[in-house]
């Protein structure tokens, strides 16, 4: 399966066939390097996926400055530490969890729900991690 099918087809999917959707994904490398993304996903920075994986290596690094993806600030809120950053911004915000070889994004917008959009990223990024990637 090619990695732009993983953001398609489980990342950019119907919610619990709520006809509901992330507004965007991505799947990105360590490294910054793009492996697939949604065609409405921002661009970004590359000290902005640098600023996320110290975040991930020294958890709370974020929180004084906000996280920025794209140059859109989130305000950084409960995560799991080196596995899970969660970000807010008005009605809408991102989840971003870590694998061993990449970072699975997904934001959203109302109607999506934090919960949603959590369940979505979390459990394709478990899959990777227990594909070894």
């Amino acid at each position: 399966m090619s990695w732009q099918t993983y953001v398609d087809e489980h990342l950019m999917c119907d919610i619990d066939g709520s006809s509901q959707h992330l507004a965007s994904a991505s799947i990105v490398g360590h490294d910054g390097s793009v492996w697939a993304q949604s065609s409405s996903f921002p661009q970004f920075k590359p000290n902005e996926i640098t600023a996320i994986m110290n975040d991930f290596n020294e958890p709370g690094s974020l929180a004084p400055t906000g996280l920025f993806l794209g140059g859109t600030k989130y305000m950084v809120i409960q995560g799991e530490p080196g596995a899970v950053i969660r970000g807010k911004k008005g009605s809408g915000g991102i989840t971003i969890k870590k694998t061993g070889q990449a970072l699975v994004f997904g934001i959203y917008e109302e109607p999506v729900t934090p919960g949603q959009c959590n369940m979505v990223v979390e459990r394709l990024g478990d899959y990777l991690v227990d594909q070894g990637l």
